[in-house]
């Protein structure tokens, strides 16, 4: 099979009665990929139904299955943590394994990076009509996705899925910090702080209620809010030294960055050279010229300059 390669982690804990059939669908995907399954030490069998699984599928160019197995119990985003090392894909997609959320969507998903429009995609719940869901929940999820929003400034609608698509030069970079279900907040602050582009696409969903074994609850609620909140003051994006912190400290002072704008407006011509771009504090204001070429010599700056002015043809990044 041509195309990239998708790398898809399947974080599990005590799913022994749909495990198996998920990750059947997942490898019926007509796509080529590897499938990451990290078993949280679970206690019900799911370890000897993976182990099973994995003795009668032999690897082929279309699926190659890598089983991790965790000492102890420690959460969801631990578990993805894990797994990040083995991807060697170019895309990863994060699959639960309680069969909510269909695998034959993975396509879909990934056209926006494919096409070149995203860096990030997340697949929607609300943004399609499908099963109805429980109102609490929801209404949790939505609060929730509000917060994050006002937080990282997106317009998200559902910011708890599962389903969280990355390029995977993305995933790797991020540091995950959150052991279980603040795991969703945590990588949505830090794609939002790095300027990814993020497109939503909406999903089906199969929601389970508590009696069929759904996890999440009131106490991950409370965490994924002090999350959001952690993760909006302190951005935790693997990069902490002087010149990038000064940075992002600037930033964050809008108005004083407008005031040295407007005082140099007027003597900005049509075209533009930037030497020293950075993170793009000032690029924002001279990408309303005609041309303008920003520079740096350092890498991430060019990368997130890239991503930010993408679709604008007027911007061109370029390394000093």
């Amino acid at each position: 099979m041509d195309g990239p390669r998708l790398s898809v982690i399947v974080p599990v804990y005590n799913e022994v009665g749909t495990v198996r059939t998920l990750l059947e669908r997942v490898m019926a995907v007509p796509l080529p990929k590897e499938i990451i399954v990290v078993d949280d030490c679970s206690t019900d069998g799911t370890r000897t139904a993976l182990e099973e699984l994995r003795a009668a599928t032999p690897d082929t160019p279309a699926n190659r299955l890598v089983l991790v197995f965790q000492a102890h119990n420690q959460g969801k985003g631990a578990a993805v943590r894990a797994a990040v090392p083995h991807v060697s894909g170019d895309i990863a997609i994060i699959q639960d394994a309680d069969l909510e959320y269909d695998p034959a969507e993975y396509p879909r998903l990934i056209q926006p990076i494919l096409d070149g429009h995203a860096d990030v995609v997340y697949g929607s719940r609300y943004a399609s009509p499908g099963r109805v869901l429980m109102f609490w929940h929801t209404v949790g999820n939505k609060l929730l996705t509000l917060f994050s929003n006002m937080c990282t400034n997106l317009n998200l609608t559902d910011m708890e899925t599962c389903y969280k698509v990355f390029r995977a030069d993305i995933l790797k970079r991020l540091p995950i910090r959150s052991e279980r279900f603040g795991l969703e907040p945590e990588l949505t602050a830090k794609v939002a702080h790095l300027r990814c582009r993020i497109h939503e696409v909406p999903i089906a969903y199969y929601g389970r209620s508590y009696s069929d074994g759904k996890k999440i609850g009131w106490k991950d609620a409370v965490s994924a809010a002090w999350t959001i909140l952690r993760f909006r003051i302190s951005p935790d994006i693997g990069r902490e030294d002087e010149a990038f912190t000064t940075l992002r400290r600037v930033e964050a002072l809008r108005r004083y960055t407008e005031f040295q704008w407007e005082l140099m407006r007027p003597y900005v011509g049509r075209r533009v050279l930037e030497v020293g771009s950075g993170t793009g504090v000032m690029t924002q204001y001279l990408a309303t010229r005609e041309h303008v070429v920003a520079t740096d010599f350092d890498p991430e700056y060019l990368e997130l300059l890239q991503r930010r002015y993408a679709g604008k043809p007027n911007v061109e990044v370029r390394a000093l």
